[in-house]
């Protein structure tokens, strides 16, 4: 199930965790409406919930992207030349060329990228 969150650049990050919140009750509860889940533009997939490592989201016609996000886990990563261990996560971006360009579509994903790694930027917008 893939509910909508309507005017999500509109909402704070509280009010989209709030929103999706209400949605996931609503699923269990068996009363999540169809007009809930259509509508969307762009789906947000969490297979790393689940232990996903890496998986290739499929886009769902009309949307424009989906973003996967899976599981973070500790690796070991070469830092100023020494191996250090740190969390990773894989992150996979699937979007419609004839509506996203590449450049824009990985530009995107880095800013996803950056405000992962430094969650300050999502909350203070640099």
């Amino acid at each position: 199930m893939v509910p909508v969150v309507r005017d999500a650049d509109k909402k704070s990050i509280a009010e989209v965790e709030k929103e999706i919140a209400g949605f996931g009750k609503r699923a269990r509860d068996g009363k999540l409406g169809l007009e809930e889940m259509q509508g969307g533009t762009f789906t947000i997939s969490n297979g790393g919930v689940y232990g996903s490592l890496m998986s290739t989201p499929i886009l769902n016609a009309p949307q424009s992207g989906i973003l996967g996000m899976h599981k973070t886990q500790e690796r070991p990563i070469a830092i100023k030349g020494k191996i250090e261990i740190r969390p990773m996560m894989y992150l996979a971006l699937s979007y419609d060329h004839r509506l996203v360009d590449g450049r824009e579509a990985v530009t995107f994903l880095v800013r996803v990228k950056e405000a992962l790694e430094d969650p300050q930027r999502l909350i203070l917008d640099l």
